[in-house]
């Protein structure tokens, strides 16, 4: 049986051969010494299991998951059982055509998810009633900070720092704006507000639409008074209630957030699931995360992108709104086309089958003389029990059915779309009441706030009902787009590699799938085991004491680190240590989430070998002495080189009294040579969406681990319904964040074992190396380390080349395209370069093709350069081609048709198309549409 690890590593022992003699070395621990500094080498192997067999990692899954007690989950608290529609299921959730793309930052050839992002706005600005909608966000924990802090920035008439807070808004949400306020010194307001808003100024207020408790209450005359107190109002509101009740919109709210997992998505125990965010006009370009636009194409045809500022943390750095950096790509289109599937009689139709079954139940109760905390609700039913509450849970539990224990005297029920009558009588039995024979039931959905505007009146919500026209439409969209399923995707510091096949089988488990994240203990000791199980490899090879999986992007848990640093500090007696050293080369959410952990920012220069410039850095931490919290470093650098200096960056800092931050985007350059807690870091987090294969969706889901050393451990974000205290806060909704695909990086660092991460570690390094030699005589490599060699990845510069020739790095990106392959990371972090990372799991006849068609492009730019081809009409300067360019009868280009079709004839017997020529952005930007667009828009 072959190895998993020989499965998942491109090149065979043969190609490794040649790239070695191509890059001079004889063998790859002679290029690994070459390359990698001494001074960071560990000098004890990985301390993991045996690599086991794809089969016996699956079975020791399905251990894990048998393990786990699934029964029926009335728990809700935002989380609720849904039916995902096969078809969904099998063709984007577990469609490697899907969730092996990367973000849409090449529009050309992310066509089909843009469109499909484009309904998932369409569904909340139709459903929320307000203007426009974003493209996701993490959960609706985090959607709701992120709604304070955009108020907080956008209302400058009020001047005061308080923002109030629903009492009856979830108690995650609530712990997690209490977390992101606290450092940005607003203060959280709780408050109940069923007898109005509290005394005094506020610029801000979150209401939950229904509340926690289910009471739906009319917010209308609390928004009216908040208005005219000067303070913005967000609710935040259930999607699937808004389909019965009115929208935000109609109700005034100036933001809508919220979570959309019940449109489809399965529990997960708690992630990855898509948070939303809407808001009325004049707002949008205040959004956090991405926005999906509507622009057009080279030919003025209509063509999606993304809008606005998609890259505001690269641009703006510390001065950057939000951290966020990746959404919930995967798990909105899902989303979306649960709703597409459904259409608005369809998900009305759900929403009343839910309020049915919630009113049938709170009428048993009422007729057999249960209290009940409102009388107005959609889909939960509070009730009193004085003193009876455990009691009613464990008879409940008894009968297979969770219930929320809200307190010693209230149980809470939630109906979802899978809840029968069979369900709703097991409750009955458990307060002791019923059964009944005969039981009718009206809405307890007040006159006043029934809905009655209309929603999703686009014809793509009419159209796709049968699974044949659903199927076709997924498939159509997929062929637009290109995944790794089609062809390498280089980008560098996004590490995207393949996703592999048998750890993703397991997501779709219902053991794993159909966990509530508030459910007992005694139903999730497989997955509690199987993530503490994981936390202890992360922490092995990392050579940190603990780790925290809770963040759910590498943007959360860049804020959790930053933040335990901060705590960490303050616990010491030193609440001025507030300043954040970060490289000029670091990522730009870097600099973001050190504001966002209420710290400031300064800047250390690059040295021209792509180095943190030495001298600089001693005059800042001398400058900075008293105040130093941290420095926040990429190792290896941005720049694709392993600083052989790294200890004294950290002793430098060590000395002065802060804290150390290795951003662990590029772990893949280490895993097995090198620890991070090692060489000197005090904290970092992970990417498990790059190094451990965790897919990048279309741009999300992210999981970003925090991993800290000893001393920062009692530090870790904490979460309320787990009921521990905790230094620092939840900085996401669910207490192990999106739990629900940490199968997948647990099943590869079992399949791979401490060997296998070891050479897959080496063979990246090896392939980063043979394409820079390979591209060397054509292109500039800008930065190399050690004996001329790069890290895991290499920056290609094509300045020079744009200077003398007019060609740019958009043209050479969209070329790319012609040549069947996704652009590499573009004028990051250097202005007018690529940089590239081909990963080890790519074999050698896919870098000789990627190395092949950069060669050729060299040979196009040269003929422009030459005169041969006009500087405005060449195959760089118009692509990518569309097969109509192509096959138009007007053809009147100075380079022919099998140019721009075919430059290489490997192309012949296997293309990918662009469905579009190349988009215009700043029509895009200037004309800003973001919702699905008449029909007619796409007629000749």
């Amino acid at each position: 049986m072959v190895a998993f690890a020989e499965r998942h590593i491109g090149p065979s022992s043969e190609d490794r051969a040649k790239m070695l003699a191509a890059t001079g070395y004889g063998s790859l621990d002679e290029l690994v010494n070459a390359a990698v500094p001494t001074t960071i080498r560990t000098d004890r192997p990985l301390s993991l299991p045996d690599a086991a067999s794809e089969a016996e990692a699956l079975a020791e899954l399905r251990a894990y998951a048998d393990r786990n007690l699934r029964l029926t989950s009335m728990i809700g608290l935002g989380y609720y059982d849904t039916d995902t529609p096969a078809v969904i299921r099998r063709n984007v959730l577990e469609s490697p055509a899907w969730y092996t793309a990367y973000t849409p930052y090449q529009p050309e050839i992310s066509q089909g998810r843009l469109e499909a992002l484009v309904n998932f706005q369409t569904v909340l600005t139709d459903l929320t009633g307000l203007d426009v909608a974003g493209a996701s966000l993490l959960d609706e924990a985090t959607a709701a900070a992120e709604a304070m802090t955009l108020i907080r920035r956008t209302n400058r008439s009020a001047k005061s720092t308080r923002f109030v807070v629903d009492a009856d808004a979830l108690p995650q949400t609530i712990a997690v704006v209490q977390t992101r306020a606290e450092p940005l010194g607003i203060e959280v307001v709780v408050a109940d507000l069923t007898e109005g808003l509290p005394e005094g100024e506020f610029f801000g207020v979150l209401l939950q639409y229904p509340g926690a408790s289910g009471a739906l209450r009319d917010p209308a005359s609390l928004v009216r008074d908040a208005h005219e107190r000067g303070a913005e109002v967000a609710v935040a509101a259930d999607l699937l209630a808004l389909t019965l009740v009115r929208s935000p919109g109609e109700l005034g709210a100036n933001i809508a957030v919220g979570n959309t997992q019940r449109f489809g998505v399965p529990l997960m125990y708690g992630g990855p699931h898509a948070g939303y965010m809407a808001v009325r006009k004049g707002l949008e370009r205040s959004l956090p995360g991405r926005l999906v636009g509507v622009s057009v194409d080279a030919a003025g045809k209509p063509a999606y992108r993304l809008a606005l500022q998609t890259r505001e943390q690269h641009i703006r750095r510390e001065k950057a709104t939000s951290n966020i950096c990746t959404a919930q790509v995967l798990l909105a289109v899902v989303a979306g086309m649960y709703a597409v599937y459904h259409g608005p009689a369809g998900l009305k139709a759900i929403a009343a089958r839910v309020h049915r079954h919630a009113s049938t139940l709170a009428e048993g109760l009422r007729q057999g003389g249960v209290e009940l905390v409102s009388e107005s609700f959609f889909d939960t039913v509070s009730a009193y029990v004085p003193g009876r509450a455990a009691e009613v849970v464990a008879a409940a539990r008894d009968r297979g059915v969770n219930l929320r224990l809200t307190d010693a005297d209230h149980v809470g029920v939630a109906c979802d779309e899978l809840t029968t009558l069979a369900h709703v009588e097991a409750v009955w039995e458990a307060f002791g009441v019923g059964p009944y024979s005969d039981l009718s039931a009206g809405m307890a959905i007040p006159e006043a706030l029934r809905r009655t505007s209309a929603y999703l009146t686009h014809p793509v919500f009419d159209r796709y009902h049968s699974e044949t026209s659903m199927l076709r439409y997924l498939r159509g969209l997929a062929d637009d787009d290109f995944g790794l399923d089609r062809g390498m995707i280089p980008l560098g510091s996004c590490t995207m590699k393949l996703n592999p096949t048998t750890a993703m089988e397991p997501i779709s488990w219902p053991e794993f799938a159909g966990i509530h994240p508030f459910a007992p203990d005694e139903d999730t000791e497989g997955y509690r085991e199987l993530i503490h199980q994981l936390e202890s490899w992360l922490a092995e090879v990392t050579g940190y004491a603990a780790v925290s999986v809770q963040p759910n992007a590498g943007s959360q848990g860049e804020l959790a680190g930053l933040m335990a640093i901060r705590a960490y500090h303050r616990a010491q007696g030193q609440p001025d240590r507030d300043l954040c050293l970060i490289p000029a080369s670091a990522h730009g959410t870097n600099a973001a989430s050190a504001v966002m952990a209420g710290m400031r920012v300064a800047v250390v220069a690059t040295a021209d070998d792509g180095t943190i410039d030495h001298a600089d850095l001693e005059a800042k931490v001398e400058q900075h002495r008293d105040r130093l919290a941290a420095i926040m470093m990429t190792y290896p650098s941005t720049h694709g080189v392993y600083e052989s200096d790294v200890r004294w960056v950290c002793d430098i800092v060590h000395e002065a009294g802060g804290q150390v931050y290795v951003d662990g985007a590029n772990l893949n350059a280490l895993l097995g040579l090198a620890r991070l807690g090692e060489f000197g870091g005090d904290v970092s987090h992970l990417n498990l969406h790059k190094t451990f294969c965790i897919p990048h969706g279309g741009g999300g889901p992210g999981v970003g681990p925090v991993a800290v050393r000893e001393h920062l451990a009692p530090y870790l974000p904490g979460h309320p319904v787990l009921g521990a205290d905790s230094a620092v806060g939840p900085v996401s909704a669910a207490p192990y964040g999106s739990a629900g695909i940490l199968p997948i990086t647990w099943a590869y660092i079992r399949m791979m074992g401490g060997p296998g991460l070891t050479e897959a570690t080496e063979t990246a390094v090896l392939a980063a190396n043979y394409v820079a030699t390979r591209l060397a005589p054509h292109f500039r490599v800008l930065y190399t380390g050690r004996g001329g060699l790069v890290a895991h990845e290499c920056i290609i510069d094509l300045r020079d080349l744009t200077k003398s020739t007019g060609v740019t790095v958009d043209d050479v990106a969209k070329r790319l395209i012609d040549y069947g392959f996704h652009a590499p990371t573009m004028s990051f972090p250097v202005a007018g370069t690529f940089m590239v990372e081909p990963t080890e799991s790519e074999d050698l006849a896919e870098l000789d093709r990627f190395c092949d068609a950069m060669i050729a492009i060299r040979g196009e730019i040269d003929r422009v350069g030459s005169g041969e081809w006009p500087a405005d009409d060449n195959p760089l300067r118009n692509a990518p081609h569309t097969i109509e360019m192509i096959a138009d009868s007007s053809w009147s280009h100075s380079y022919s048709r099998e140019d721009a079709a075919y430059p290489v004839a490997t192309l012949r017997r296997r293309k990918y198309w662009s469905p579009v020529r190349r988009i215009d952005q700043a029509y895009g930007d200037r004309n800003l549409v973001c919702v699905c667009p008449p029909p007619d828009a796409f007629a000749e």
